[in-house]
């Protein structure tokens, strides 16, 4: 039986290039290729006798600035943030990586760590020729984030952070996952059953989303491969609360949340904005969840584009 998700791919590779941005994959190291969908200006055609093959090219780098979306646990980049690249593309350019073990990115390297996730995904944007960038993080791509600003001040000029937190420390763990009501992040973040995906998305928006059973058997089979490494990335997540030091970060940070937000609530957005000091700002989107870009994508793009327009010629540091 065709699998309803997969065969609407095609479209939708053909709606992001008119949108500004195709996919291209960038070999980190041997054995580590991470996907990137990058804007449509900085690839070139290059043509061989038999064939004609897209490669990348360092030269013509960005000539706009640069917005990088990274995505969360439940979805690659594209399924994130498809209501945000077209209207970003105009005046930005907009890479949308997907993390190792989501959409076609692979790492033989055992680490499972956000910081390794982080460390590829700047290799990978270097090699792209990018070399500052806005980082805009939802959810476990807020992790991501967080540690990219940390590790790579130089690169990381400012950030957007949706549903996310700067570390996931293990009381914060146990605390979400028993207000939730669920024994386990896998349990939550890697259903394996219509239940489950239906149990994780009632959580995670404000209102219900009714889709047909098949579409979210469907649903499960494209988007939650890779189980096994996809586990062993929640492990990684969780650190120990003595371990936990919050960074001082010299960028600007923005925590734009959805008021309604049960996964990480909107209290907590206000508790981290006084931990990360006078560089950060807080601000709320009503009847909106934790899928706030997804729920109000025209209020949550507004809101971040004022953020971006707000930000200071850039000058890169010395």
């Amino acid at each position: 039986m065709v699998n309803l998700v997969a065969i609407q791919q095609p479209f939708i590779i053909l709606l992001m290039k008119m949108a500004g941005v195709q996919t291209h994959s960038v070999e980190i190291d041997p054995g580590t290729v991470m996907n990137f969908w990058v804007p449509n200006e900085t690839l070139q055609k290059t043509k061989t006798k038999t064939k004609t093959k897209t490669t990348t090219t360092t030269n013509p780098r960005p000539d706009k600035p640069v917005i990088v979306l990274v995505h969360g646990f439940a979805a690659e980049g594209i399924a994130t943030w498809q209501f945000q690249i077209g209207p970003l593309s105009k005046k930005y350019s907009v890479y949308v990586p997907d993390l190792l073990f989501f959409g076609g990115s692979i790492s033989d390297n055992p680490d499972r760590s956000p910081r390794f996730q982080a460390e590829c995904l700047v290799r990978g944007l270097r090699k792209l020729g990018v070399d500052r960038c806005v980082v805009v993080g939802f959810s476990y791509g807020g992790m991501v984030a967080f540690k990219m600003a940390e590790m790579y001040p130089e690169m990381v000029r400012a950030m957007v952070i949706s549903g996310s937190i700067l570390a996931m420390t293990d009381s914060i763990s146990e605390q979400t996952l028993e207000g939730l009501g669920f024994s386990s992040s896998s349990e939550l973040l890697l259903p394996d059953s219509v239940k489950g995906l239906k149990a994780l998305l009632s959580v995670a928006a404000h209102k219900k989303l009714w889709f047909p059973d098949r579409l979210h058997k469907d649903y499960l089979e494209v988007m939650f491969n890779n189980r096994k490494e996809r586990g062993e990335l929640l492990e990684g997540l969780i650190v120990s609360n003595k371990d936990t030091i919050v960074p001082e970060f010299p960028q600007r940070i923005h925590l734009l949340w959805g008021e309604n937000d049960q996964i990480f609530k909107m209290e907590l957005a206000q508790n981290m904005k006084w931990q990360l000091g006078e560089n950060a700002s807080v601000e709320g989107i009503s009847k909106a969840g934790h899928l706030v870009h997804i729920e109000r994508p025209c209020v949550y793009t507004r809101c971040l584009k004022k953020f971006l327009a707000s930000l200071p010629a850039d000058v890169p540091p010395k």
